[in-house]
C-alpha cells in the first residue's frame, strides 16, 4: 500500500513538474508537434511520402505503420480507455490553460502515444532513417501529453507499450500465418 502511494506521489510531483515548463519556450513547439500529429496527419503524411520516393521497401514500411498505429489506437482508445476509466490530471496541478483543452475521455492510457510510437517503431526496421526522423516528433507527442495536463506519466508509458506491441505484432504476423500455412 505505501509503494502505490509513493508511485501515486511521485507521478503528482513529475506531472505537475513537467506542467510547469515554460510555455513560451517549451510549449509552443510541444503544441505545434501535437497539432500536426493530431488525428494522426503527421503519420499519415510521414506514409505518404516513405510511399511516394521510398520504393517497395518505402510502400512496405508505410503500410506497416499504418497497419500498426491502426492496431494501437484500436486497442488503446477502443479496449483500453473503455476499461480503465481514469479521470485526467487535476486542473490545479497545470498551470496553463492549455488544460482547458483537453479531451474528456479516460486518460488511461495515451492513445496520441500508443498511435505514434506504432508508427515510429514499425516503419524503423525497414527505414532507419525515417524512423530516427519519426522519433523526434513521437517523443514531442508523448512528452505534450503530460506538458498539457492530458495525461499522466504512466498514460504515455502505458501507450507506448501499446504502441510497440503493435507494431511488434505487425511484423509477426506474417510469419506466424506463414508457419500455419505448413504441413
Amino acid at each position: 500500500m505505501r509503494l502505490l502511494a509513493g508511485l501515486r506521489a511521485g507521478e503528482r510531483r513529475l506531472t505537475q513538474r513537467m506542467a510547469s515548463w515554460d510555455a513560451s519556450t517549451v510549449g509552443r513547439p510541444l503544441s505545434a508537434v501535437e497539432e500536426a500529429a493530431e488525428s494522426t496527419k503527421l503519420w499519415c503524411g510521414a506514409a505518404v511520402v516513405m510511399a511516394w520516393r521510398g520504393g517497395r521497401r518505402g510502400r512496405r514500411a508505410a503500410a506497416a505503420g499504418l497497419a500498426a498505429m491502426a492496431m494501437a489506437q484500436l486497442a488503446a482508445n477502443g479496449v483500453c480507455k473503455q476499461i480503465a476509466d481514469r479521470p485526467r490530471p487535476p486542473k490545479e496541478w497545470i498551470p496553463h490553460d492549455e488544460v482547458e483543452d483537453r479531451p474528456d475521455s479516460s486518460s488511461f492510457p495515451s492513445g496520441h502515444t500508443a498511435a505514434a510510437v506504432a508508427f515510429t517503431a514499425a516503419i524503423t526496421p525497414a527505414r532507419p532513417l525515417a524512423g530516427g526522423l519519426c522519433a523526434v516528433p513521437t517523443a514531442m507527442v508523448a512528452v505534450e501529453r503530460v506538458h498539457s495536463g492530458a495525461h499522466y506519466p504512466s498514460d504515455v508509458a502505458a501507450g507506448a507499450a501499446i504502441g510497440l506491441a503493435s507494431a511488434w505484432l505487425i511484423h509477426r504476423i506474417p510469419h506466424l500465418l506463414h508457419r500455419r500455412d505448413r504441413p
